[in-house]
C-alpha cells in the first residue's frame, strides 16, 4: 500500500483512480464494505483503489468544541485501512485554509486536476467543501463535467442499526463494548505505555496492575472489563479498571490492567488492551479488604468470560 501524506505530495497520477472520501474513524464494517467495493471495481478496471482522508479530524479545525473523541489514532486508522488491501491512502492536512475551499473548487482542482479521478464511491449522507455545501447530487453533476462517475452507497446496517462512527463512539462511551466491537468487526482496543502508578495493586490488594498512559482519545465508561492483552506477540487474559478509584482519597483517574498469569516487569512496555465485556460499575468500598475480595471475584469472572478467547 502507498501512503501519500499530503495533497502537495501527489506528483504523478495513479492508474485509473477509484476513490472514496471520508474521515473513516474506527474503520468499521460500513467503511470496510465500501473499501471492498473499491477494490472490486479497481480489479475490474485494472485501476487503483484509493482512500482519501484527513488529519486532523475536520471538526478540530472548524468547531473544536464539537470535535469528537476518536475511536482510532491516526496511526491505527492508517494501519487498519492498509489491512483491508486498499492500494493507496491520500491523507490531506486539514487546515483552516483547506476548510475554506469551496465544494466546486475541491472537485475541479483536487479530484479532477491533481488526482484525475475516474470513479468515486461515497455514502448517501456525505457532504464536503466550505460550509459542507457539497452534496452527492453536486458531486454527480460535477462528475459529468469533469469526466468521472459517482456511486452513492446507501446506509449500511447491521441488526437494523446504521453503522456509523458517531454511533460506535456513543456505544463505547456507555461501556457497551460488545456491541461496539460487533460493529467494528474487531474488539475495541486501546494501546498504551505502562507508567508508574500509585503502587497499591500489589502492596495493598495483592493484585498487581499495569497503569497505562494512552494516546487514544476515547476510553469506555468507568468500570471493570474483561480484556485480552497483547504484549510482545503474545496474548494474555486480563481485567481492566477505568475510573477514579473511589475507595481511596486521591480519586485520581487511572486506566489499569491486571494481566492474568503474568509475572514480569512491565513499566515502559507497550500493551494493547482489547475490550471483551463489561463486568461491573466502579464501586466504593468501606474497607480495602472488601475491595480486594471483589477484585478476586472479578478475576474469577474474567477467567470464565475469556475461556473462548484464550485457547
Amino acid at each position: 500500500m502507498r501512503l501519500i501524506d499530503g495533497i502537495e505530495k501527489v506528483k504523478k497520477r495513479l492508474p485509473y483512480p477509484i476513490l472514496t472520501i471520508g474521515n473513516f474513524d474506527g474503520v468499521h464494517l460500513g467503511h470496510q464494505a465500501i473499501f471492498r467495493m473499491l477494490k472490486e471495481r479497481a480489479s475490474q478496471k485494472k485501476g487503483t483503489s484509493i482512500v482519501f482522508t484527513f488529519v486532523p479530524h475536520p471538526l478540530t479545525v472548524i468547531a473544536p468544541e464539537r470535535s469528537p473523541k476518536l475511536l482510532t489514532t491516526y496511526k491505527d486508522k492508517i494501519r487498519l485501512i492498509e489491512k483491508t488491501g486498499i492500494d493507496a491512502i491520500i491523507c490531506a492536512n486539514f487546515t483552516k485554509k483547506f476548510a475554506g475551499i469551496k465544494a466546486e473548487d475541491f472537485v475541479r482542482d483536487i479530484l479532477c486536476n491533481i488526482l484525475g479521478v475516474k470513479e468515486i464511491f461515497i455514502g448517501s449522507n456525505y457532504s464536503f467543501g466550505r460550509g459542507k455545501k457539497g452534496t452527492p447530487e453536486l458531486l454527480k453533476s460535477l462528475g459529468k463535467e469533469c469526466g468521472f462517475t459517482v456511486t452513492i452507497v446507501n446506509e449500511i446496517k447491521m441488526n437494523s442499526s446504521t453503522l456509523s462512527s458517531s454511533g460506535i463512539r456513543a456505544l463505547v462511551a456507555k461501556g457497551k463494548v460488545e456491541t461496539a466491537s460487533a460493529f467494528l468487526g474487531r474488539h475495541y482496543s486501546v494501546e498504551g505505555i505502562v507508567i508508574e502508578g500509585a503502587k497499591r495493586g500489589k502492596s495493598l490488594l495483592n493484585t498487581p496492575t499495569a497503569n497505562l498512559m494512552t494516546a487514544n482519545e476515547l476510553l469506555p465508561k468507568d468500570g471493570v472489563y474483561a480484556v485480552t492483552v497483547e504484549l510482545d506477540g503474545k496474548t494474555y487474559g486480563g481485567a481492566t479498571n477505568i475510573g477514579h478509584n473511589p475507595t481511596f482519597k486521591d480519586k485520581k483517574f487511572s486506566f489499569e490492567t491486571h494481566i492474568l498469569d503474568f509475572d514480569g516487569e512491565l513499566r515502559g512496555r507497550t500493551l494493547k488492551v482489547n475490550f471483551i465485556s463489561r463486568i461491573r460499575d466502579e464501586m466504593k468500598f468501606a474497607k480495602v479488604e472488601d475491595l480486594s475480595a471483589q477484585l478476586k471475584q472479578d478475576i474469577d469472572n474474567v477467567r470464565q468470560i475469556l475461556k473462548p478467547y484464550l485457547k
